[in-house]
């Protein structure tokens, strides 16, 4: 397998290959300073001056030439608009608009080249500063970046965060504009400043304004809705054209929404049981406390699923998805069973069975193997907006089963019902999938792992990449050699094979932000699945109220989301919106408690919409850092970082609710405190440590 090295020297311009960061030389000076460490010949204070002189010298080469070539191309931009000028008369000839609309898309040509010029550099700072990070105990990034990020006049912000290239791209767009509404408009002229929905569409502006934004870290609604999908992007320039022919081959609509059908019924099986468990549970002997384990238990079982049709979906995505529907509609025919057995075992095995047939892990499988590049964005929201419909309908459709009948010998109730429609869902799913799902090429011939081995160089390496600046008299095969010869830091591009490979490859900046999830899944669950008992015992809501509660707190998801991705994440940086909703989520857990005074709806609902959209907002933030700071190995196969979010947000699921049903043994009147008191500790932890870990998520 080629190592992703050798596709990022391929991408570089060679006429600029002095101009970029002399990785090869600064890992050696991290090797070299272990060495004169460990013999006594240096101290780390003369090691870390010494370090950050060197990379100061390297960002100040990037910057001057960035500079440089920005104004090559504003000269460039100057002469052309002399021409342009000459234009604004309609009798000139057209010939000369066509020509000059050219020349403006050379100059966009030339800014898309600077602007992966400056992206790839910015992968190589982050690279070498996770590694002098994992070689001296994670302290250089933190003071790294507090003294030059932070200073008003930071060249590093030059790299990350510039704004000369918006300013070409915006004089590209206006003059573009410009040139074809002078050809449409025969000579009246609108500027785009003036009626906005006048701009046009532009192949090479697109590129350069996408790749800004990646480089930029700007977002919009679509792109933060998809990185709660947390599958990773490509984030290098566009992949050969035979591997999009590959990708084209792989892709099928009509699987892909099926894919995204599995997952809205899902979500909607998952918490279609929530407004009525407690009641369940106490129609069959137990208290209602124990709706925690009823609810608990199919996460539970998730968290074996996951990993087994993970590695399932190695060699087909039909049949785990044909068995999960099969083992979901068992599930559930059991789950409405319980009833007229009068069995709370059957009802947990009902649930269990529903948590061994969660096809998630296949879902995001399917998006990332199977989905082109320029479609995965959209249909990683997709999947992200098909979770949080689905968590939304699932309350809002017990609100709707209130009735109570039989059927020959079965109770049909707001109790059972839910089984019983997720049953017949899950059927009709089940015929959909067989007749129409169409399995992925490769997946047919069984040689999926060959496919990963081609394809898996293009995928998100926002973080961990290989070299960019490579000595010009090493063959490739010394430089391959020598990245795998490395001890660990320097990854090749395949993905992990066991639990225990992830997790070595797993920062405490990494390990930090997964803590962060499972934080904020633990209190999401907790807010949900003791509702039913809270809202009874306090203010004596019936089934429908809840339901309607909660179907309410699931239709925040995607309004909050259009806030976060269009606005908000635009205007503060990612750590700073992680870091501010930790603590609103904090401040809704302890409005939340209740002390002395008499416990109030608005308190209780206030509460609980503060903890829940902040958990929104700050999951979104989340997943992106991660995404961006995980290693490229965990981006495919079977234990990828998809499957380790999943895992620790189903890990967080299954202690809040194991949480609620233990705390149900000192009765109801203390579950509301006795539950958020582990879940404000969480939360305050999580707050420490993302203060200690601050710096490092540049």
């Amino acid at each position: 397998m080629v190592a992703f090295g050798k596709k990022l020297r391929e991408s570089q311009i060679q006429e600029w290959k002095g101009q970029y960061i002399n990785y090869k030389l600064m890992k050696k000076k991290v090797k070299g300073y272990v060495e004169q460490i460990e013999v006594g010949a240096q101290n780390r204070h003369n090691v870390l001056r010494d370090f950050s002189r060197m990379l100061d010298t390297q960002i100040e080469k990037i910057v001057l030439f960035l500079l440089e070539q920005q104004g090559l191309l504003a000269h460039r931009l100057s002469d052309i608009a002399q021409q342009h000028h000459a234009l604004v008369q309609p009798q000139n000839n057209l010939l000369n608009v066509y020509h000059l609309q050219e020349l403006y898309r050379e100059v966009g040509r030339d800014l898309l080249k600077l602007v992966f010029f400056v992206e790839m550099n910015a992968i190589g700072l982050r690279k070498i500063l996770k590694k002098f990070d994992k070689r001296f105990g994670y302290k250089f990034t933190d003071y790294y970046v507090k003294t030059r990020a932070n200073h008003p006049y930071s060249q590093l912000r030059q790299v990350f965060r510039h704004v000369g290239i918006g300013a070409v791209l915006g004089v590209l767009s206006h003059n573009i504009a410009d040139l074809r509404d002078l050809q449409q408009c025969q000579g009246h002229y609108i500027s785009i400043y003036d009626q906005p929905s006048y701009s046009h569409p532009d192949p090479v502006l697109d590129s350069i304004k996408l790749a800004v934004e990646r480089l930029s870290n700007s977002t919009t609604f679509l792109q933060f809705l998809g990185r709660h999908a947390f599958i990773m992007q490509e984030e290098l320039p566009s992949p050969s054209e035979d591997h999009v022919e590959d990708e084209s081959q792989r892709y099928n609509f009509m699987s892909l929404l099926l894919n995204l059908a599995n997952t809205f019924l899902y979500m909607v099986n998952t918490y279609i049981i929530v407004p009525t468990a407690d009641n369940y549970s106490l129609s069959l002997g137990a208290a209602a406390t124990v709706c925690g384990i009823v609810i608990g238990s199919m996460a539970m079982a998730q968290i074996f699923s996951s990993v087994y049709f993970s590695a399932w979906s190695n060699r087909s995505y039909r049949r785990p998805l044909l068995i999960s529907s099969i083992v979901l509609l068992v599930g559930n025919i059991l789950y409405a069973l319980a009833y007229d057995l009068n069995s709370i075992s059957v009802l947990l095995i009902g649930r269990l069975f529903c948590g061994l047939g969660s096809a998630r892990a296949v879902n995001r499988r399917y998006i990332s193997d199977c989905v082109p590049s320029k479609l995965r964005m959209q249909a990683s929201a997709g999947f992200v907006s098909a979770s949080a419909l689905g968590m939304a309908c699932g309350p809002a459709l017990a609100s709707l089963l209130q009735t109570n009948f039989r059927i020959y010998k079965f109770t049909m109730n707001q109790e059972t019902l839910p089984g019983w429609v997720m049953a017949l869902a899950w059927l009709v799913y089940l015929l959909w999938l067989w007749i129409c799902f169409k399995e992925p090429p490769h997946h047919e011939k069984g040689n999926l792992e060959a496919y990963q081995a081609d394809t898996v160089q293009v995928i998100h390496v926002a973080v961990d990449t290989q070299p960019l600046i490579m000595n010009s008299e090493a063959t490739e095969q010394d430089e391959v050699r020598e990245e795998e010869e490395n001890d660990g830091s320097e990854e090749v591009q395949k993905p992990v094979t066991s639990i225990v490979a992830a997790y070595r490859l797993l920062t405490p900046s990494v390990k930090v932000q997964l803590f962060i999830y499972f934080m904020l899944k633990y209190a999401m669950e907790i807010v949900l699945a003791e509702s039913s008992v809270i809202t009874s015992y306090y203010f004596v809501w019936s089934t429908s109220s809840v339901a309607i509660f909660l179907a309410c707190l699931g239709l925040t998801v995607l309004p909050v989301n259009i806030v976060v991705g269009s606005y908000i994440s635009n205007i503060f940086e990612e750590r700073q919106v992680l870091l501010a909703s930790e603590i609103m989520v904090c401040i809704g857990l302890i409005l939340s408690f209740h002390v002395f005074i008499p416990y109030s709806v608005l308190q209780y609902v206030g509460s609980a919409l503060i903890t829940f959209v902040s958990a929104e907002v700050l999951e979104g933030v989340n997943l992106s850092l991660l995404s961006r700071m995980m290693s490229s190995r965990l981006s495919r196969g079977t234990f990828n970082g998809g499957l380790l979010s999943t895992e620790a947000g189903t890990l967080a699921r299954v202690v809040a609710d194991a949480t609620i049903t233990m705390s149900g043994y000192l009765g109801e009147s203390n579950l509301l405190n006795a539950t958020l008191v582990p879940a404000l500790v969480i939360s305050v932890s999580s707050i420490v440590a993302t203060c200690y870990t601050y710096n490092s998520l540049y």
